[in-house]
């Protein structure tokens, strides 16, 4: 089984011993995406604008693989406060626009950088 490994400086570089994401048997698999704002690096606040650039830095990988968010086929979401689902699908919903892959989402303790959530994904390539 052949994998080609998928890495654009658009979005946030890998913060351990992994990829952004492998391409293999026409599957692309990318790794889970916190919400770094790409303009400074940082980190919003904001629960609905970490999610929001979790999925841009996730679309950005998937264009950079020649793909896009609509042959998304799952999503895995982390988040530290099941408190926050509701703003964090209010967010997925209106990215997605309907063509809704399957999910999902689980409470986590913390994650890396402090952050509130990750969002990782499986899309046809």
């Amino acid at each position: 089984m052949a994998k080609e490994i998928i890495c654009t400086d658009k979005a946030p570089a890998a913060i351990g011993p992994y990829v952004q994401a492998v391409k293999s048997n026409g599957i692309l698999f990318i790794s889970g995406q916190l919400g770094f704002d790409m303009k400074d690096g940082s980190i919003p606040e904001a629960v609905e604008d970490q999610a929001a650039n979790s999925l841009k830095n996730l679309e950005t990988i998937m264009k950079e693989a020649g793909t896009d968010k609509t042959k998304v086929i799952k999503t895995t979401i982390f988040l530290t406060d099941m408190g926050d689902f509701a703003k964090v699908n209010e967010v997925y919903g209106s990215f997605f626009e309907g063509n809704y892959p399957a999910r999902s989402c689980v409470a986590v303790k913390e994650l890396p950088k402090a952050a509130k959530v990750e969002i990782e994904c499986m899309v046809e390539a």
